[in-house]
């Protein structure tokens, strides 16, 4: 499980770097956010620590929240 996820950040890390577009770049680091979300709840999972499941439901409600600013930006033009 641990490898996979390394490698979808490897995948998402490229796409952040070369996207085309700046959406392209947007959408991989929200996938990136939400990927280390999921890696903090197993994490909270394996530890038996139920404080980790706050920082990662905080992480991918901040997560979203930025993914929804830069949209904003986006279709105002502002980018």
């Amino acid at each position: 499980m641990c490898i996979a996820e390394l490698v979808v950040i490897g995948v998402l890390i490229i796409r952040l770097a070369r996207g085309p577009t700046v959406s392209d770049r947007i959408i991989a680091l929200n996938t990136m956010s939400t990927q280390a979300a999921i890696a903090v709840l197993f994490f909270a999972a394996y530890a038996g620590r139920s404080i980790y499941c706050d920082v990662a439901l905080w992480l991918a409600s901040f997560s979203y929240l930025g993914a929804f600013v830069w949209a904003r930006f986006l279709e105002r033009g502002l980018l």
